[in-house]
């Protein structure tokens, strides 16, 4: 007796034969498919893949859904939306193991890549802070804070005993807009000035505080704010 394939079993071959051949040319529903065939092996997941964009805008948008978001678009169970989320989690793994334990300062556009990945979207405001070696290569990167929609306390002392704690002879301060507007308030120039001050006491350098947003990022060098 002959088993009928399912209508997408051609559809799904043809698709990763083109992802194959041009995997930049596919649009970011296709590209959600073939993430979507993993998880869900025997059904049309394209009605899947256009709702999911249609609700979160694009791909990126998708991929950065809590799971209890993404189970609201029907036909996407628990499981599906752990292994997307999984997929953007691994995705963030690698931009950071690009810039962990490099030259920071030669490698900038590969941590602007990596900030703005895990934080240009972001709709609470994080500090962090990028902890670095005397051969300016990143060694730690941690969240230091997390705050309001607008605002994150951020304390010079508790900067300074961290970078003690992990060795640092410089570092880098880093936060979102979620606004979308990254240039810098007086909050931020203050604290800026405040933890050059105290870092200067230890000799631990202080080379930038960017700042990133969903629109780009200021890099408080680069403008000449430090």
């Amino acid at each position: 007796m002959t088993v009928e394939k399912p209508h997408h079993s051609g559809h799904r071959d043809r698709l990763r034969e083109r992802f194959i051949d041009a995997p930049e040319a596919l649009p970011d529903y296709e590209l959600l498919e073939l993430l979507l065939f993993l998880a869900i092996p025997r059904r049309d997941v394209k009605p899947i893949a256009k709702d999911l964009i249609a609700k979160f805008k694009d791909l990126n948008g998708v991929l950065r859904a809590s799971p209890e978001e993404l189970e609201q678009v029907k036909g996407v169970s628990r499981n599906t939306a752990i292994a997307l989320r999984t997929v953007q989690a691994a995705g963030l793994r690698v931009l950071r193991q690009n810039v962990m334990k490099q030259p920071v300062l030669n490698s900038w556009s590969k941590l602007i890549d990596y900030l703005t990945a895990s934080m240009s979207e972001e709709s609470r405001e994080h500090f962090r802070l990028l902890f670095l070696n005397k051969k300016n290569e990143l060694i730690a990167d941690e969240l230091q804070g997390s705050g309001m929609v607008d605002h994150t306390p951020a304390y010079p002392r508790e900067i300074m005993k961290r970078a003690l704690e992990v060795g640092a002879t410089a570092l880098i301060m880093v936060h979102n807009h979620p606004s979308g507007d990254p240039s810098p308030s007086r909050a931020d120039l203050d604290l800026t000035n405040a933890v050059i001050a105290a870092a200067a006491t230890f000799d631990i350098a202080v080379h930038d505080h960017i700042i990133i947003s969903r629109n780009g990022y200021t890099s408080f060098r680069s403008e000449g704010l430090i």
